[in-house]
């Protein structure tokens, strides 16, 4: 067994990562994030790893959740649950914006949430940045499914750093995406205040921000944590969740933020027939889990209500 202290003195973690891969099971093991536990998915083969400049990936084929994408050892998406996550965090926001024409997304180098963007009818202009060339060019290889969301014509890909580019580009988008990975290693700045501010500075006005927000069964109080830096910018901030077994607690939350204080975030303000549904190609979202994404259980109710 192989083991790898890693000090992130920024975020006052330490984690250890050990062997993931062990009789034929990959083993999703983070201490600090998920301390205690642990999710695992019987191998059918490896298909690919390396180290690219920012992090460690691998590509496997799993028994039962389809081809799985992981990054510093940490489940990114399986072919199997994908969409739930990819939907969420695309249509909660877009669908939020009365008028969503140009959207940025930060991060997303599997396509995914470029995929689902480009489906709303209303969407004009998908700009991408992402930093790892590798992810993408390793998802177009094995994650077809999703990286063809970089093929429509609505979407402009950049392969850079999400900061500098928003700090180029001010005032622009009607909604931004940020569909990164857990807050240790390339993406821990996207967990922060600072970075509300800058996605804030490159809005409209009436803009909205949607984010990885964490799983409040993990941390709930870095959930507030979060929400509280993104209140800090923006004068309407909420919390919703999905269900996706691969993620550890099989759930993830988004926080989502708006400039624009009368926003409904509970209120989907576009809704889609059945046949648009079933054209768009939707899994898993619709008027309704809008809706209910947004309402929580009254213990992180409190929780995240305490001042």
């Amino acid at each position: 067994m192989t083991v790898l202290l890693v000090d992130y003195c920024e975020i006052e973690c330490v984690f250890i990562m050990v062997d993931q891969i062990l009789n034929g099971w990959f083993s999703e093991i983070q201490n600090e994030l998920w301390p205690g536990q642990a999710f695992s998915l019987k191998l059918s083969r490896v298909l690919h790893e390396e180290k690219s400049k920012y992090q460690d990936i691998k590509v496997l084929d799993t028994a039962t959740y389809g081809t799985c994408l992981v990054l510093d050892g940490i489940i990114q998406c399986t072919t199997r649950d994908e969409f739930s996550y990819q939907e969420m965090i695309s249509f909660l926001p877009l669908n939020s914006h009365p008028a969503p024409k140009k959207v940025l997304i930060v991060g997303g180098g599997d396509g995914g949430v470029a995929r689902e963007v480009s489906k709303h009818p209303l969407v004009e202009e998908i700009h991408q940045v992402e930093i790892d060339e590798r992810v993408v060019e390793l998802s177009k290889e094995f994650l077809p499914n999703m990286a063809c969301g970089f093929k429509n014509p609505k979407v402009k890909l950049t392969i850079g750093d999400g900061f500098k580019y928003m700090k180029e580009h001010t005032n622009e988008f009607d909604v931004i995406i940020t569909d990164s990975s857990d807050p240790v290693g390339p993406a821990e700045s996207l967990f922060q205040e600072s970075y509300y501010e800058l996605m804030k500075n490159a809005l409209r006005p009436g803009g909205i921000v949607c984010s990885q927000g964490g799983s409040f069964w993990l941390n709930c109080a870095y959930v507030k944590k979060t929400m509280d830096g993104c209140k800090k910018h923006f004068t309407k901030v909420s919390y919703a969740h999905t269900s996706i077994p691969s993620y550890p607690c099989g759930h993830i939350g988004f926080v989502i933020g708006c400039l624009d204080s009368n926003t409904n975030f509970k209120t989907s303000l576009h809704n889609y027939s059945e046949a648009e549904l079933e054209n768009m190609k939707l899994k898993y979202y619709t008027r309704n889990i809008h809706s209910a994404a947004f309402s929580l259980p009254r213990w992180v109710e409190l929780f995240l209500s305490n001042e």
